[in-house]
């Protein structure tokens, strides 16, 4: 072997160990960050004046020790700064629509003579526990005449006649394991403190009932998400008890459609990640559909009638993960992005219409984009494709054309975020109760989620729709469905 060849596989093996040690570096910072570092993703150029940066190197850092630390003094100086008055907002204002408890106290004092003026009032805000309670029927019976029967009072219609518990129990079990996340054995430890033993069975059956009552709700929902021509779609994890294989789970996931322009939110439940179920969902679908870079979504882009737009909320992800790797190029890219947002943030605070929001992209965001995208491909050439900031680059220019779409249409979000947010409280749920215990479900608690996310799109209180819902819905006729969904709620 020669010289200049072993010279050249050597150097070869350098320059890979180089790209291997950078990126290991990389996935350090990273990983450094998600255990240590800040969980928002709030953009903040270093450029600012005001604000404050502590010029120690790691170095210094590492040579201090405990000991040296409880040496260190400090002198006080002061310094005159002009004080600003603080104004103090006062006592916050107390709801009206709480029921209020009036207790009238009279003066000790000897009152004869006194002409009453008026009564101060304090008010404080107080709470009790949750009562429960017993609603008994007591149905009177008679007797006809001449031994031609009895005549009884008829019962009012139940949501789940062979249950005994009621329209309101049933809707606050449903609220507090998926709008607040209290799992059903926590619930059932909580009754029996109040002197009720219920089965865990017991609460399981009353959940997987009351899913099978409002299913034809459900249905309509989805009916009514699907009929839009914009979509938001995105997937979450969801780990499901495998009774094919004991103490093990499986990996299923919901896949999450959202109509932002009416507000309505439905979740499918599929067991794999698969292209499949958002093909059969979205069968008949044509419009906008807004994802992250999932390559699942790809399937779209070629459909007739399907226009995909990505995500510049993941983009701008992936430059603040690089900023440990290259901070002045991540810097300019996340700067450049910030003036985007900061558009869309103006459009939003003084209430344009969609076409007002159009000619105001067009005017200043295009440009912003247009810059940025060259940019992008200037400096993508002078970076290594696997480090972090050639990632984000990568990433970006491949999608650079469905990130821009946006700009288009004034009815469209710069980001995926309002679906990512409906996805939240299942995220949530999983930390409190890990694990469905069944497929079905799974499926049963997306109805669930779909529902009261659409709630909380509406700003609908849970309980009080869902309580309402559950003493209509079995008397309820079933071609009109639909007015019982919670944007056609009457508050």
């Amino acid at each position: 072997m020669s010289a200049t060849l072993e010279y050249k596989q050597l150097l070869q093996l350098y320059e890979q160990s180089q790209v291997r040690i950078i990126a290991l570096e990389q996935q350090l910072a990273q990983l450094q960050k998600m255990i240590f570092g800040s969980r928002h993703e709030r953009f903040i150029p270093q450029s600012i004046p005001s604000q404050l940066a502590l010029d120690i190197t790691a170095e210094e850092v590492a040579a201090c020790s405990v000991v040296d630390a409880k040496k260190i003094s400090y002198t006080r100086t002061s310094v005159n700064v002009e004080a600003k008055p603080i104004v103090h907002p006062g006592r916050m204002k107390l709801p009206e629509s709480l029921r209020r408890e009036v207790i009238l106290i009279e003066p000790a004092a000897d009152l004869t003579g006194c002409n009453k003026i008026d009564d101060e009032v304090t008010e404080v805000l107080e709470y009790k526990p949750g009562e429960l309670y017993v609603k008994q029927y007591r149905r009177a019976k008679y007797a006809k005449p001449d031994n031609a029967g009895v005549v009884i009072g008829a019962l009012p219609s139940r949501p789940l006649e062979k249950a005994m518990a009621g329209e309101g129990l049933l809707a606050q079990i449903v609220i507090d394991k998926y709008v607040d996340h209290l799992p059903l054995h926590r619930q059932m430890q909580r009754f029996e403190r109040a002197g009720v033993k219920l089965a865990y069975s017991t609460l399981t059956d009353w959940v997987s009932n009351t899913c099978q009552l409002i299913t034809p709700l459900f249905e309509s929902l989805k009916t009514e998400v699907l009929q839009s021509n914009y979509l938001h779609a995105d997937e979450t994890p969801i780990k499901v008890l495998d009774k094919k294989k004991e103490g093990e789970t499986h990996r299923g996931y919901y896949w999450v459609y959202q109509n932002s322009l009416e507000k309505t939110v439905f979740f499918d439940y599929q067991e794999g990640r698969g292209r499949e179920g958002p093909t059969e969902i979205l069968k008949d679908f044509t419009g906008y559909l807004q994802t992250d870079g999932y390559v699942g979504y790809e399937v779209f882009a070629k459909r007739p009638g399907i226009t995909l737009i990505h995500c510049m909320a993941h983009a701008r992800r992936m430059f603040n993960e690089a900023m440990d790797n290259d901070e002045a190029r991540a810097s300019h890219a996340m700067q450049e992005i910030q003036k985007l947002y900061a558009i869309e943030r103006r459009c939003r605070d003084t209430i344009l219409t969609a076409d007002e929001i159009r000619e105001v992209r067009q005017r200043e965001a295009v440009p912003v984009l247009t810059q940025l995208g060259s940019w992008m491909k200037e400096q993508y050439v002078q970076t290594l494709p696997k480090s972090a900031i050639g990632k984000a680059l990568g990433y970006s220019i491949e999608r650079w054309e469905r990130l821009s779409e946006y700009v288009n249409d004034g009815r469209l979000n710069i980001d995926n975020n309002p679906v990512e947010n409906s996805i939240r409280p299942v995220a949530l749920g999983r930390k409190n109760y890990l694990f469905a215990g069944s497929h079905e479900a799974a499926r049963r608690s997306g109805i669930l989620y779909s529902l009261l996310g659409t709630c909380k799109m509406h700003g609908i209180e849970p309980y009080t729709w869902l309580k309402e819902v559950l003493r209509v819905i079995a008397d309820h006729p079933v071609n009109r469905i639909a007015e019982l969904l919670p944007h056609r709620y009457k508050k």
